[in-house]
């Protein structure tokens, strides 16, 4: 038995040396991040070869701006109902600048051309764009910097049907006051110089979710959004849906107008004598028309009407004795411009989208089963990759790909539900990164891997990110990845009241960070659909996000970390808000918690135990017990044997004293590796 307990000692000693000796040695990536980036300032510029020259199109542009006597054109990255993911149709800011980013806006003038976009995409946009394009991180707001660059009297203009109404108004008013004019241009000019080249209306069947999986039809929905209008103490006439998924949600139908959105092109005006829905209706087959009951013109039937008819359509209404609601965020300024002032009822959100935030009974059980599919087809990737990243053979993107089919493969799957974010090393320090031929690395044993990936169902949407690495990390990265997880666990374990709204969360996610100096850029949550956006607004948890959260909801919580050219970290899981069982209950105001649905473990070997609390460990260990009894069934049932296996290995519980045990040796082994390293230096 000494001789057991000596070799155990021993090869602790070694590997604690040898983890010390390999953690001193950083790996630095200045020079191939460098490839990858514009130089501007080198003599002569340096552009990456895969980087589009934009020389024309800015030329062709300003030749229509100086037709037009416009000084400043403003190019948002948005569609006519302001989606945050766009079909190629209307993707007019990244053909303008080559950055593919989700978010930001370009503006050009006779001399300079600037693209505005937050934290998260700076790196990506130096890689994306040519020279001819500024990058403001921050320096001035774009309305400042074009106050500076025009001269009382210019013409700034713009698309009408790019911005809420909040945002133009804002333009407007600022724009005035300096003695500038703020003009409506509805022919986009970057679609006049795009010409034959842009890409063309869509014009897939619209088709509708099979009953298996509603808990409501869209007669029932109908009702309850009128009964909302009726109680509303302005007393609307009718309602105005302007966002892409609330029509969606409302009839209970989907589309794919937008990769991994499973929406189509659509307003809907909603009265209490009448719904009109506004389409192409050669999209429509026969038996979507018969479900709507598109052939009659009662309460209960849908009168389908143009899709370019909405603006002359509402103006038309608006001339009777009316009142429309809107939801400003989603509503643009182009059809809110056509109603009187007098006639509107604004508010940040219609009843649409709230009540879509709000999961029924029969919607929660598909997030969950959805989420128990998804499961299977991340813990595969998982495997595979072991097995894999040891040959050397796969890269960034062969391994989304690979991760695509895997989903692809699982009962009632309709594809991603965003390009997969699959990042190794220096890559995963830009939040959004996405692989492409270009610029795709290859995964290997020595570097962190993030992959941030989810899937559409019938039954649900899912959104999951992991960070794990296959060789020997170094003692910042188990900190910082241990700091991120702790972010994770405090806020899934946050109990609040009820009404408690997102922003007031934040803090739990960051505080573990913030007590050694780190902090992430982004949101810390946002809302998720349900075979709908994987970002589903108002809901979510940070800075700004200020709708309650209240039960039934689900969001994602997704702290990071990111060190700029070497490494990011982020762990995100999907959750669902449900009453907690509270001792007490202040005020007889019910108090909430977060339900985990996402059921994939974390990687171990970047868990750094002394970290945590006992609250942490336990919550954890929680977690993986859910994860075994819920998952491993569903391995079983597939005949996933290797993956059942890999499941029972991975969900193994943690123990705070057993890391206690083991702190003397630890000490030791960090001596023994002082040792090792002196020697290797010498």
């Amino acid at each position: 038995m000494k001789l057991f307990w000596i070799a155990v000692w021993t090869w602790i000693l070694v590997l604690e040396g040898l983890l010390l000796l390999t953690s001193s040695h950083p790996v630095h990536s200045d020079e191939r991040n460098a490839a990858l980036m514009r130089n501007c300032t080198a003599k002569p510029p340096y552009v990456p070869s895969n980087i589009v020259n934009t020389t024309v199109r800015l030329n062709a542009l300003r030749n229509l701006m100086d037709g037009h006597n416009i000084s400043i054109y403003v190019i948002p990255a948005t569609d006519p109902h302001l989606s945050e993911y766009i079909s190629p149709r209307y993707a007019r800011r990244a053909w303008m600048t080559g950055f593919k980013g989700s978010a930001g806006i370009a503006v050009v003038s006779k001399t300079n051309a600037v693209l505005w976009t937050d934290g998260r995409y700076w790196i990506q946009a130096e890689r994306q764009m040519d020279c001819n394009w500024e990058l403001n991180r921050g320096e001035t707001t774009i309305v400042n910097w074009i106050l500076q660059q025009t001269k009382e009297g210019e013409i700034i203009a713009a698309d009408p049907f790019l911005f809420s109404v909040e945002h133009w108004m804002s333009y407007e008013k600022a724009f005035v006051q300096g003695k500038r004019q703020f003009v409506s241009k509805e022919s986009n000019l970057v679609d006049i110089i795009w010409g034959e080249e842009r890409p063309p209306e869509p014009t897939d069947n619209i088709f509708k979710i099979p009953s298996e999986f509603l808990g409501r039809t869209w007669q029932e929905k109908v009702k309850e959004i009128r009964a909302q209008m009726k109680n509303n103490p302005y007393q609307p006439t009718a309602l105005l849906i302007s966002a892409l998924d609330e029509s969606a949600w409302l009839f209970n139908l989907r589309g794919n107008d937008i990769a991994y959105n499973p929406f189509f092109e659509s307003y809907t005006l909603l009265t209490a004598d009448w719904i009109r829905l506004f389409v192409n209706e050669s999209r429509l087959p026969p038996d979507i028309k018969e479900y709507l009951n598109a052939h009659c013109t009662t309460a209960e039937c849908v009168q389908l009407k143009p899709y370019d008819q909405i603006q002359q359509n509402v103006d038309e209404y608006a001339k009777g004795n009316v009142t429309i609601w809107i939801g400003q965020e989603y509503t643009t300024y182009s059809v809110y411009k056509v109603i009187p002032e007098s006639k509107l009822v604004i508010d940040m959100y219609s009843p649409v989208q709230i009540s879509k935030a709000t999961k029924d009974a029969t919607e929660q059980k598909g997030m969950k089963r959805a989420h128990v599919r998804d499961a299977v087809a991340v813990i595969s990737y998982f495997v595979w990759l072991e097995k894999t990243i040891p040959k050397g053979t796969e890269t960034e993107l062969s391994g989304a790909h690979y991760l695509n089919k895997l989903r692809s493969e699982q009962n009632h799957s309709k594809g991603p539900s965003f390009e997969t974010i699959s990042a190794s090393g220096l890559n995963a320090a830009l939040a959004h990164y996405s692989p492409n031929e270009e610029n795709q690395r290859k995964l290997t044993p020595d570097e962190m891997y993030l992959v941030d990936s989810g899937g559409q169902y019938l039954d649900g949407t899912t959104d999951i990110t992991r960070t794990v690495h296959w060789g020997i990390p170094t003692d910042f990265q188990k900190e910082a990845y241990t700091r991120v997880l702790m972010g994770q666990i405090d806020t899934a374990r946050s109990i609040f009241p009820a009404r408690t709204m997102g922003d007031s969360l934040d803090v739990w996610a960051r505080h573990s960070l913030w007590e050694v100096g780190l902090n992430y850029r982004h949101g810390t949550g946002h809302g998720i659909g349900n075979f709908l956006g994987v970002h589903e607004w108002p809901v979510g948890i940070g800075s700004g996000q200020t709708w309650s959260l209240d039960e039934g909801m689900f969001t994602s919580i997704e702290p990071g970390y990111y060190q700029d050219n070497e490494f990011g970290i982020r762990i995100e899981d999907i959750v669902m808000v449900v009453k907690a069982d509270t001792k007490h209950m202040f005020g007889g105001i019910p108090y909430m918690t977060f339900e985990h649905i996402s059921l994939v473990p974390y990687e171990r070997k970047l868990i750094d135990l002394s970290i945590l609390n006992e609250q942490q460990i336990h919550w954890l260990n929680n977690y993986y017990n859910k994860i075994w009894k819920i998952v491993s069934p569903e391995l079983y049932a597939q005949n996933l044997m290797e993956e059942y296996n890999w499941l029972q290995k991975h969900t193994q519980l943690f123990s705070h004293s057993a890391f206690v045990t083991l702190s003397f040796p630890l000490l030791v082994g960090v001596m023994l590796g002082n040792l090792i390293l002196q020697e290797k230096l010498q």
